[in-house]
C-alpha cells in the first residue's frame, strides 16, 4: 500500500472509521485484535485511496484481504462473511 501523499477529507476519514468498525465487529471478538485491525484499516486506505468510495465495497474488500492473507477465514460463518 502506497498511500504516502494521500489527503482525505474529515468526512471520508469518518466513513473510513465506520468502515472499519463495521468490518471488525464481523470478525469473532477474540479476532478482533489490533493487528487485525490495522490489517482492515490498511486495506480501507488503500481502496480508499484508488478513489472507492462506497462504504459496502470499502469493507468487503478488505475482510476479503483478511479472510485471504489469514488463517481466520473458517473462524467468519458464511452469514456473517462479506463476500
Amino acid at each position: 500500500m502506497n498511500t504516502t501523499g494521500a489527503a482525505f477529507q474529515p468526512e471520508l476519514i469518518q466513513l473510513m472509521k465506520t468502515v472499519l468498525d463495521d468490518a471488525a465487529a464481523m470478525l469473532p471478538e477474540a479476532k478482533r485484535t489490533s493487528t487485525m485491525k490495522a490489517e482492515i484499516a490498511a486495506q480501507i486506505l488503500a481502496c480508499a485511496a484508488k478513489g472507492e468510495r462506497d462504504p459496502i465495497a470499502l469493507r468487503n474488500s478488505a475482510l476479503s484481504a483478511i479472510v485471504e492473507c489469514t488463517h481466520y477465514s473458517h473462524d467468519i460463518s458464511p452469514e456473517r462473511r462479506a463476500v
